[in-house]
């Protein structure tokens, strides 16, 4: 768990788990990113840096495992760890060098494994891991633990279904036949090992609360802390805080939590939560507060401005500044919220963001609410959302991941811990993989477990599900959209989405009819009209390693 390299969620690695999907935009004139534009080539850094660091991670395991032993404490959490990297590499390469010897000497001749291979070495080592490994059943400190193997072996059967048992019709359709449903009953069954029982009562807000955190629903994460850090504490921790949303001004004289104007809301995901659906307020920060200044016209920070909404009980004395309603609020609701609230919207210049705006978050038009200066009057206007997301307040953020105790900084201050594997994420994969056996009572089951805990109802079967996104004529909500919504609605900003719709299969299908980057299927595919289903394999690791060659690149490269 210590291993500096660990392939976690930070921000850095948000262009390869998160971008080139149908949940994320980029806003205030950022530009498509090449993962967006598929025009990603294998000299891309930010891929090269990935790979790099997922085998640094895989070859510091197998030198635990060589110095301690493979049956040792220390021996069996690397291979777990081991396991998470192939796993990952396998999502976005394919084939990839399978090493379960430690490196250190200059030998550089690893050739690709195919991918069926790797499934079949993962699979026998992580049941070995599980059924004979003194691993604690549960841990919740970021330790690798029984459950934790059951989990990653739920996933590891879950693709290798995809992989190895499926084959691909219509790309830009997302059409596939299912040849073998060996994989799929084995990915079920270990998901619900990895349940193990375990209900979703908890609450959603509660499961994300910065102050629960090791709670019962987690299975497997990255440690941090900040109390102990024996470096600076305001670049010793990540930056996830800062990633998934608009941009608010500056941090130290908003008092609003610094954000990149990076991976905002689609207009899919504007409308992906239904009303009802409590995970919407545990996901989003609707309500920011003011802060005062201080002297020099900073800020005060902690118990005023965003993380007011953490810090103090006395919530109902502070002002708001910026408020996120999301479509399913009426202009009648907003209207009654300023009633009642009065008390609380006030514009006055003390307050470091002396206005106050509320927006109500529809397509194709945002209306806006503008407390002008001085004033108990609200002034509503409205504009089209190309024009809002290139504003400044230009939507809600992602609360997900905020630390209470952040400090002003702008990025890596956020000491929470970054969760991997949980309970519910093991709902829903037990879903899926029920699906695709054909077992469809037993997914929807799943399904309506996930969705009771969000408020909503149940759903008598898949053909019950109806969004409230829009879709073309062309796209025809299938039996798989409906688990890939829930996955995006119960994992959201987590990034699982562009493994998950790249392993169903759906990923030019999605791009095609939501990406703001991406209209047509060809523009997914290279010269020679193969699809980017993958990552490259970096440039710099191909002229470093003698076992690989030109000619092992993946298909559309």
């Amino acid at each position: 768990r210590d291993l500096h390299s660990f392939p976690t969620r930070r921000s850095s690695d948000l262009l390869v788990y998160s971008r080139g999907t149908d949940l994320y935009i980029h806003t205030r004139g950022h530009a498509a990113t090449v993962f967006d534009a598929y025009t990603l080539t294998p000299a891309e850094s930010t891929v090269s840096n990935f790979y790099a660091n997922v085998y640094k991670t895989i070859n510091l395991a197998n030198g635990v495992i060589s110095y301690a032993g493979e049956d040792s404490q220390l021996g069996q959490e690397a291979r777990f760890l081991r396991g998470y990297g192939y796993y990952l590499l396998t999502q976005h390469f394919g084939g990839v060098p399978y090493l379960t010897t430690y490196i250190n000497s200059a030998d550089n001749d690893y050739p690709r494994t195919p991918v069926n291979e790797i499934y079949t070495a993962l699979i026998e080592d992580l049941t070995n891991l599980y059924n004979n490994s003194s691993l604690e059943a549960q841990n919740h400190s970021g330790r690798a633990s029984k459950q934790a193997v059951a989990a990653l072996l739920a996933k590891v059967y879950l693709a290798a279904g995809w992989d190895l048992d499926t084959t691909l019709g219509d790309a830009a359709q997302g059409t596939y036949n299912v040849g073998s449903t060996s994989n799929f009953t084995q990915a079920a069954a270990w998901a619900e090992k990895a349940i193990n029982g375990i209900s979703l009562t908890m609450s959603f807000a509660d499961k994300w609360s910065p102050y629960n955190e090791g709670n019962a629903e987690e299975i497997f994460s990255v440690q941090y802390e900040r109390n102990g850090y024996p470096g600076d504490e305001s670049n010793g921790g990540h930056s996830m805080q800062n990633g998934f949303g608009g941009y608010y001004g500056n941090y130290q004289a908003s008092g609003i939590k610094n954000v990149s104007s990076d991976d905002q809301q689609s207009q899919k995901s504007m409308y992906l939560f239904e009303k009802g659906d409590n995970r919407y307020e545990a996901t989003y920060m609707m309500y920011m507060f003011a802060a005062t200044k201080d002297d020099a016209g900073h800020a005060n920070w902690g118990d005023e401005g965003y993380y007011a909404y953490y810090n103090t009980t006395k919530q109902d004395k502070l002002p708001y500044t910026r408020i996120y309603f999301p479509y399913y609020y009426t202009e009648a609701d907003v209207n009654a919220f300023i009633e009642k609230n009065q008390n609380k919207l006030i514009a006055d210049a003390q307050y470091a963001n002396d206005n106050v705006i509320i927006s109500l978050l529809t397509l194709p038009n945002v209306t806006k609410w503008t407390l002008a200066k001085g004033t108990t009057k609200f002034i509503k206007s409205t504009v089209d959302i190309t024009t809002y997301n290139n504003q400044v307040d230009n939507g809600a953020c992602v609360k997900k991941f905020d630390d209470p105790n952040t400090t002003y900084t702008d990025t890596n201050n956020d000491y929470r811990d970054i969760v991997l594997f949980h309970v519910s994420d093991m709902y829903l994969i037990a879903a899926e993989a029920y699906l695709m056996a054909g077992q469809t009572a037993q997914a929807i089951e799943k399904i309506n477990a996930v969705r009771g805990r969000a408020g909503l109802p149940a759903l008598a079967s898949f053909s019950d599900y109806q969004p409230e996104y829009a879709t073309s004529s062309n796209f025809t909500i299938k039996d798989i959209d409906l688990v890939l919504d829930e996955r995006a609605r119960e994992l959201y900003a987590e990034g699982h989405r562009w493994m998950d719709l790249k392993r169903t299969k759906q990923l030019v299908r999605y791009n095609v009819e939501f990406s703001d980057y991406i209209t047509t299927a060809s523009q997914m595919t290279n010269n020679a009209g193969e699809y980017k289903w993958l990552r490259p394999i970096p440039t710099n690791e191909i002229s470093a390693n003698k076992g690989i060659s030109d000619e092992d690149q993946n298909p559309g490269y």
